[in-house]
């Protein structure tokens, strides 16, 4: 088939298209990106010259890119990932947000349903959500796909706007679409403004590792390549019109992983004492409407699709670190200028 990824060349996207490519090469893996600050096509170099590889530049904002490709490659099926995605932003400059995250999917669902036609309900449509739609959690209990939406961020409201419209879609126009609810991501090309990447930069930088608030908010963290083989999984045997949770079963509070990374940091690197990492920490005023506690329900996708994660939290984290050093020119390139005047504006 001709898949057509949105945000190919971010930190899922990029790891989804290797995974595609990888386990499905007789698919034509199409890249839909805008090159964002977080897009980088260094995360690709590995499939640039595959003969079932194509990226075109485009810009959800504008239907006319979005219908130009679906024409240039015969679009069979959408994996919908492009998003505005980090919490800090929305809450800096939420029209970016909307912009993307709503009126972007509302223009890919529309090309989609116009392209496909009478065919509508034959070519698969999978959306990439978060649970930050879900709102946040007391100490007990966990997000099932069920869970009343209740968003608190301008970035997770306007994914939720976005989830409602591809379940419009279904209803009204009965396209063959999913939707999947993922607890936090990290792993390999993640843009370093997120906890994790971030942490790992700062350290080897010797600069402040802020943590917000108390840094009790805890977290379900899903490393990406579980995340991808559960996409994969979905996309191929989730039924349509129906949602998926998917987590990795890892509740971590921040600051308990932040000091779990100093110490394995530390480790690496042979500090210790006054030079360990644990000196790096700054506790921040926290940020407005931040969650206190997430946590993902799977027990669908376990049952229905038989998928449960391959990695433990501390696996992962293994794996990811290893990666961050082991790739310190792609950090450096892809957090000169935006990021490094965004992390100036935020944390001084």
């Amino acid at each position: 088939m001709n898949l057509l990824i949105t945000g190919g060349a971010g930190f899922i996207g990029a790891n989804l298209v290797l995974h595609w490519i990888r386990n499905h090469p007789d698919d034509l893996v199409i890249n839909f990106d805008a090159l964002t600050y977080a897009g980088n096509l260094e995360n690709l170099q590995a499939v640039k010259t595959h003969p079932n590889y194509r990226f075109v530049l485009g810009d959800l904002r504008k239907p006319f890119e979005i219908s130009k490709a679906f024409s240039a490659h015969n679009v069979d099926a959408v994996i919908h990932l492009a998003a505005e995605s980090h919490v800090d932003r929305s809450i800096h400059g939420p029209a970016d947000f909307i912009e993307t995250n709503i009126t972007g999917t509302f223009n890919l669902l529309e090309t989609a349903r116009k392209f496909w036609g009478a065919e509508l309900s034959t070519h698969r449509f999978l959306h990439v959500s978060t649970d930050e739609v879900y709102g946040s959690l007391g100490s007990e209990g966990k997000f099932s796909e069920s869970t009343a939406y209740a968003p608190n961020s301008p970035y997770s409201a306007s994914k939720a706007a976005s989830d409602h419209l591809v379940r419009a879609w279904h209803h009204t126009y009965k396209m063959n679409v999913v939707t999947t609810n993922c607890s936090n991501n990290y792993g390999p090309f993640q843009f370093p403004e997120k906890l994790l990447p971030l942490l790992i930069n700062n350290c080897l930088q010797n600069l402040p590792i802020p943590v917000y608030g108390d840094g009790k908010n805890i977290r379900d963290w899903l490393f990406v390549e579980d995340h991808c083989e559960a996409l994969d999984r979905v996309f191929h045997q989730g039924d349509s019109g129906e949602i998926y949770n998917i987590g990795g079963a890892n509740e971590w509070s921040n600051i308990d992983i932040v000091r779990f990374v100093c110490k394995e940091l530390d480790r690496e690197l042979g500090r210790s004492g006054d030079e360990s990492c644990e000196t790096l920490i700054n506790f921040v005023t926290d940020r407005p409407g931040h969650d206190r506690r997430y946590a993902i329900d799977a027990g669908k996708i376990e049952k229905a699709l038989k998928w449960t994660p391959h990695y433990s939290f501390e696996q992962g984290l293994a794996k990811t670190i290893r990666w961050y050093l082991d790739h310190q020119d792609w950090v450096k390139n892809i957090t000169s200028g935006a990021y490094q005047d965004y992390y100036e504006r935020q944390y001084g």
